[in-house]
């Protein structure tokens, strides 16, 4: 029997649902029911400020409703004029912040439903959109920041946004709802690859150039490995049936690396991506959700059906695997020079929040950028920021800009702190058990101490949390990833590899700060004591408990 989204999205007259009568209802900030499934394919989640939420309820007061609005940005790449826009939804129609996701997307939290439209609106005005932003559909497509390589750079993210653009829902829904287009009689809708229904679950593309793997390739349904020889893009190996999500206590879900299924070329990507995608419409689970994404999939089918299904599906076979190498997952701070004489500045934003905070205006000093810089803006998968393309002439003004915003900070932080990363969580998440984004900072700082107490203060070691174990910040790929389990208390993983080609296991569940500092106390004072020669610390831990 379908599950009920399953039923929702059969019923919903291809994504459209009552949301149009439901934005009308100024009586009420909620939409319905079913709605809150369907505005997902539209870029948005219905939260409310759990802060709030027991002290409403006493007043008998409905929950302090908003909306969060992500859009979607190819690549994580947007314009000065992009970048305005984005400020401008940030400061009229949500909380002063706008935030940046670890898929390279933008952020908003607080928005109003009665300010939605003209939030959506405004975007448009840009070229933005939030089609597919959340949703059983295929999100936004990652794509590695790479400063050094422009030419690669540049191909690669073309093929990234072209595979974005081709795997869209086609529906004229969101066009009529958000921006008043009319519906064209004579043209009933249809869905060419997705089908009326849609995925059984949501579905994630990332493209990525090695040797840096800051997207994590291995943590999505469906990636893209460069392959350049000579400073030629020769294609992509393919990898399919990576995933994070688990559930606490529920041993049929867990996380899965990616695995490699073959290569192809450049011209092939967007019919390997349909063919995948329509291979996941047809056999994934429409019963369970929480057995529908495409990794289980994977490992319920295996690797040979994928591969011969596919080239059914698309006419060609896959050719072998090509070498690659990753030797990180981290983002490069500071300056960087690419092979046509542009300089990329790839700054720290903690947890991905751009705010105005005492002392570190970010907010206003990004604005006071995007007025005058002429390239473009770059989001990365870790949560961070590059101004990108910067004529060497201009190097000099956008480093006092930086400096007088507190943007340079980076320069003056640890390189643990530096790969630090937390979900959203608490006050807004409905799925968040335990604190992230407000808490980690903090934990960070008792971290850095034993750092320090052990010698250790140089150590990149990269740290993730998340307030579930749904994984959006990516923790089973983190060094140190700690998921809530319930207020103040986490299950501690240990031991992922720092290029991102190892999950890590969990070492202690539903334990607090203390026993989290504890532990870690112990195992940094035996890497610094028995470590190998440039051992990282995940590996370290890894060959030890291998030992033990």
């Amino acid at each position: 029997m379908p599950s009920p989204v399953e039923i929702i999205k059969a019923r919903s007259n291809y994504l459209r649902g009552t949301l149009e009568e439901g934005l009308a209802d100024t009586a009420t900030g909620t939409i319905a029911e079913d709605d809150t499934q369907l505005s997902k394919f539209h870029g948005m989640y219905m939260q409310d400020d759990r802060d709030v939420r027991e002290e409403r309820r006493r007043q008998m007061l409905e929950p302090d409703h908003s909306f969060m609005i992500r859009a979607r940005i190819p690549g994580g790449i947007c314009t000065p004029d992009q970048w305005l826009a984005m400020d401008e939804i940030a400061s009229t129609y949500a909380n002063n912040t706008l935030r940046l996701t670890t898929r390279q997307a933008f952020q908003w939290h607080g928005i109003l439903k009665g300010d939605l439209k003209s939030s959506i609106q405004a975007m448009n005005a840009v070229l933005v959109d939030t089609i597919a932003a959340c949703g059983d559909v295929n999100r936004n497509v990652m794509c590695t920041v790479l400063p050094e390589l422009s030419s690669i750079h540049a191909q690669v993210c073309a093929d990234a946004t072209s595979l974005s653009e081709h795997l869209l829902p086609k529906t004229r829904a969101y066009h009529e709802i958000w921006l008043d287009q009319e519906k064209v009689e004579g043209t009933p809708d249809h869905e060419p690859i997705y089908g009326e229904v849609y995925l059984p679950r949501k579905f994630k593309t990332v493209f990525v150039v090695p040797p840096v793997n800051d997207v994590d390739v291995y943590a999505h349904d469906l990636g893209y490995i460069a392959i350049v020889e000579d400073g030629e893009l020769l294609g992509y190996n393919v990898t399919v049936g990576g995933g994070m999500g688990a559930t606490h206590g529920d041993p049929d879900t867990y996380p899965v690396l990616a695995k490699v299924l073959g290569f192809c070329t450049p011209d092939q990507v967007n019919a390997v991506a349909e063919g995948i995608v329509t291979i996941q419409r047809d056999y994934g689970d429409r019963e369970v959700r929480k057995h529908a994404r495409f990794k289980y999939t994977v490992e319920d089918k295996g690797l040979d059906f994928i591969r011969e299904e596919l080239a059914k599906r698309t006419g060609f076979e896959l050719e072998p695997e090509r070498p690659f190498t990753f030797t990180t997952s981290g983002d490069p701070f500071g300056w960087h020079e690419s092979e046509d004489g542009l300089w990329h500045l790839l700054l720290y934003v903690q947890n991905g929040r751009i705010a105005d905070r005492e002392g570190a205006p970010h907010l206003t000093g990004l604005r006071e950028i995007a007025k005058v810089h002429q390239g473009e803006f770059r989001l990365t998968a870790n949560q961070n920021l590059v101004i990108a393309r910067v004529p060497a002439a201009e190097k000099e003004r956008i480093d006092a800009l930086c400096a007088k915003y507190g943007l340079d900070a980076y320069a003056k932080l640890s390189a643990t702190r530096l790969n630090a990363m937390a979900c959203v969580a608490l006050p807004t998440c409905g799925l968040a058990m335990a604190e992230s984004e407000r808490y980690l900072p903090d934990l960070v700082g008792h971290i850095e101490g034993l750092l320090d107490k052990h010698e250790l203060s140089d150590e990149a070691i990269n740290i993730r949390m998340t307030g579930c174990p749904n994984g959006c910040a990516r923790p089973y790929l983190a060094e140190i990833g700690m998921v809530g389990k319930a207020p103040g208390r986490y299950n501690l993983h240990l031991g992922a590899a720092h290029n991102g080609d190892r999950l890590n296991r969990m070492t202690h569940e539903n334990i607090n700060e203390t026993e989290i500092l504890e532990t870690l106390d112990g195992w940094f004072g035996q890497f610094a004591d028995q470590r190998a020669a440039n051992e990282t610390f995940g590996d370290f831990v890894t060959r030890v408990s291998g030992e033990q």
